[in-house]
């Protein structure tokens, strides 16, 4: 899959595999020439990707080959054993979680999962929770405090399911509730947006002492397309409701939202995820090591006021 930026680049790219080809079958050398496209194909992604609009930043986070909650978990991770349902309704398999050794340490890990064909996003529901998912990521998260695990969840959801059979089962209630209790968590909470950061959907799995960013992913009160059809009337203006939404990991950062921005490969964490999920569990143990030192109880403390502290009051 292409994006309309990335198309320039694959040009290019495809024009030097020609080279290489004719190179090698016609035994000429060319190296000289291969060298110099080369040069210009990498300094073409380097202005490319430092300079993507929000909206191709957008796309980018949505981009199929990407990778999910469960490809970093897997990778990151030894034994990675996942737990299921929520003991009242059913096992929402739009959120995923479970145990993982993390270099020696058992940690629990929570998060969003899409799928990669049409028969896995209708079974993942897109990545879209019901009151369901919220309520097992609530019972493992409530599970990893009894036992003195860290929690780490990986948030990537267009939003929590807006059906009337979840608004039946109580999706505000559940979203609710995780907010209040992540507020109260006596263990290690880390939270990274790996893809998509939509509204209730992914708050309801974001509250903790550090909350990081992919480069190339977003985080807003409402997506792009549908903050246009309420504007506008229409998707068409989708470009325009990404800019004034401010919605990067950079608009983040700068308005104080999160707490740091995790790099990714140029062109995309899709482009190398192995070294991707490298630099996550690097991220990770690094934010243990420094919110192991910290009581429980300040944890908590500092956790309420880093929140609090969000957003502009006028009186």
């Amino acid at each position: 899959m292409l994006l309309e930026f990335e198309k320039p680049i694959a040009d290019l790219e495809l024009k030097l595999q020609e080279m290489k080809d004719l190179a090698k079958g016609r035994r000429v050398d060319l190296s000289a020439d291969i060298q110099s496209l080369e040069e210009k194909i990498q300094i073409l992604k380097k202005e490319t990707f430092q300079n993507l609009t929000r909206w191709q930043r957008v796309q980018l986070s949505r981009h199929a080959d990407r990778p999910y909650s469960l490809d970093y978990i897997y990778e990151m991770t030894n034994d990675f054993v996942e737990l299921h349902g929520d003991r009242t309704v059913k096992d929402d398999k739009a959120m995923i979680g479970g145990l993982g050794d993390l270099d020696g340490r058992s940690v629990m890990f929570i998060g969003q999962q899409k799928g990669r064909n049409t028969k896995q996003r209708q079974e993942r529901n897109f990545g879209m929770a019901n009151p369901e998912g919220y309520r097992k990521a609530l019972r493992l998260m409530k599970m990893a405090e009894k036992f003195g695990k860290p929690i780490v969840t990986l948030i990537d959801t267009p939003g929590a399911f807006p059906g009337l059979e979840a608004e039946e089962r109580g999706q505000g209630e559940a979203i609710a509730r995780n907010l209040k209790e992540m507020f109260m968590l006596k263990v290690p909470v880390i939270c990274i947006i790996i893809g998509e950061g939509a509204s209730g959907g992914a708050l309801g799995i974001a509250i903790g002492d550090k909350v990081y960013m992919l480069e190339n992913t977003w985080y807003s009160v409402i997506s792009p397309e549908s903050c246009s059809s309420i504007l506008w009337r229409s998707w068409d203006y989708k470009e325009q409701a990404a800019e004034a939404l401010k919605l990067t990991a950079n608009d983040m950062k700068q308005n104080g939202l999160i707490d740091g921005i995790i790099e990714e490969p140029l062109g995309g964490a899709h482009k190398d995820m192995k070294n991707m999920a490298k630099t996550i569990k690097a991220t990770i143990l690094e934010a243990l090591k420094e919110l192991d030192k910290i009581k429980p109880e300040k944890r908590s403390e500092q956790r309420i006021d880093k929140f609090c502290a969000m957003g502009v009051f006028v009186e």
